[in-house]
């Protein structure tokens, strides 16, 4: 059976994607942490990170990394902050989120809940970003 994140792969749900190549995805995070908090996935179905093939896992930081940069420039922070935790959804996945404070890290703290147009203005100021991080 596919996981949310296939699904969204395969365009059966719908995501705000804010990077894509033939490898990987990054979107937003529907219930982020912070405004601008992004998934990055691979598009084979791995539940473990460290499952990931070597290669793929290399390529799979380097996005991370591009699309991180996009961020900090889209929504102004000291640092972009990256976490791996996997229990939620069997597809590895990698946080990409905004920070001032460690405590914008903090997993156990309540989800925002922004509106789809907050969302899409979100996805598209990290998507106007991406030229300028080359």
């Amino acid at each position: 059976m596919p996981t949310l994140f296939t699904k969204i792969i395969l365009g059966e749900i719908p995501a705000h994607k804010v990077a894509e190549t033939d490898d990987f995805l990054a979107f937003l995070d529907i219930h982020p942490l912070q405004m601008g908090h992004v998934l990055v996935i691979p598009k084979t179905e791995i539940d473990y990170i460290f499952d990931i093939h070597d290669k793929l896992y290399t390529n799979m930081m380097l996005f991370a990394k591009v699309v991180a940069k996009a961020i900090k420039i889209a929504m102004p922070c000291t640092k972009v902050g990256v976490a791996v935790i996997g229990l939620e959804v069997p597809h590895a996945h990698i946080h990409l989120i905004p920070m001032n404070h460690v405590a914008d890290m903090d997993f156990s703290k309540p989800k925002l809940n922004p509106t789809q147009v907050e969302l899409s203005e979100v996805a598209l100021k990290i998507v106007n970003a991406m030229p300028e991080v080359s």
